[in-house]
């Protein structure tokens, strides 16, 4: 099993380690509720270096980029910010997301999910061998994400920045983006496990609580954001996930992996919403959904520490009314759809 720089420290402090994509990962150390709540109030560090890095080189990055993404990464041409995308496959399905960052100098790198990493890195060679460009696979990288209303104000302890939301910062060591997973004001920083580890160690001096996984999904549950291989996968396409945003038809003569294949999606039946329940019990992903006229699916489900409600996201027909059913433990219940941005929603 794989394991992160981090492995050690997780072990001497009590992480529960559970096999999360072929990575032994810290779900949580010791109270899931608390790490959550923690996040929410004040500010908690992440270990998130299973994530994939890749940089890119060779004068042709854009056009490589524009051709791989359906998002159109000239938006972030003129600064240095990060761009959120998925990457499809010719069907127009969803192979993984991505967030593209550009470095400066019509540089970039980019950072996918853990379990995508050799399918990922196949298909960025395969269309990069068209385009003269080439691909650093970053095996050693440390990624570390510092997320909560306090992150910036302990950032500048240690890097006197300023950051707006998804601009970054980048010197000989590290790469420092405002970007994260947790719905809460944050940075997520990239190094080497070296430089990592001395990062690591300085906020964890400093009394920032470590954060696990379990507590990393209810927070991104509650912001709205999809997880890959939950919300959304190769059988889902950005209309029926929630991220038709993510298609830019700006410059419509610009050809990208999937372009044909989802003009004849635009009209998918489909959609993914969030649902929330005043009825106790979790609602867990493949629980279906039923309402008049239509029908649905449960794909990710969770207490909510921060609305104390049973919350979750649900991929439905269209013509979905405000209120639908399901069964938990064999007594049907409502549930209320709405956005899938709960801290908008519900607060």
């Amino acid at each position: 099993m794989n394991k992160t720089y981090l492995n050690d420290f997780h072990q001497r402090n009590n992480g529960h380690l559970v096999d999360f994509a072929g990575w032994e990962m810290p779900i949580n150390y010791g109270s899931q509720i608390n790490e959550h709540n923690t996040v929410r109030a004040d500010v908690g560090i992440f270990d998130v270096s299973h994530m994939a890095v890749f940089d890119f080189y060779g004068s042709n990055q854009v056009e490589f980029l524009k051709y791989l993404i359906p998002n159109d990464v000239t938006k972030i041409l003129h600064t240095k910010r990060a761009l959120y995308s998925p990457l499809l496959n010719e069907e127009g399905g969803i192979l993984d997301d991505l967030i593209v960052y550009h470095l400066g100098n019509e540089n970039f790198r980019i950072i996918s999910n853990c379990g995508t990493r050799e399918q990922n890195y196949a298909c960025f060679q395969k269309v990069a061998s068209e385009f003269d460009v080439q691909i650093d696979f970053k095996s050693d990288a440390s990624i570390i994400a510092l997320q909560g209303p306090n992150s910036m104000k302990n950032l500048s302890s240690l890097y006197d920045i300023k950051l707006e939301k998804f601009h970054l910062y980048q010197d000989e060591e590290v790469m420092i983006a405002r970007t994260g997973y947790t719905g809460e004001l944050g940075v997520e920083i990239i190094s080497d496990a070296n430089k990592g580890l001395e990062i690591w160690n300085y906020f964890i001096s400093k009394g920032i609580q470590p954060i696990g996984l379990a507590a990393r999904d209810t927070l991104r549950l509650e912001a709205g954001f999809n997880l890959y291989g939950s919300d959304m996968t190769v059988e889902n396409n950005p209309y029926d996930s929630n991220l038709e945003w993510t298609v830019d038809q700006s410059e419509q003569d610009r050809d990208y992996i999937g372009k044909k294949a989802l003009k004849h999606l635009q009209d998918t039946k489909n959609r993914l919403v969030g649902f929330y329940t005043d009825a106790r019990g979790v609602l867990r992903s493949g629980t279906k959904v039923s309402f008049e006229g239509g029908e649905g699916v449960i794909t990710s489900g969770t207490w909510s520490p921060t609305f104390k409600k049973n919350i979750g996201f649900c991929r439905v027909t269209k013509n979905f009314p405000k209120i639908g059913k399901s069964i938990l433990r064999d007594k049907e219940i409502n549930l209320h759809f709405c956005e899938t941005n709960f801290l908008k929603y519900l607060k």
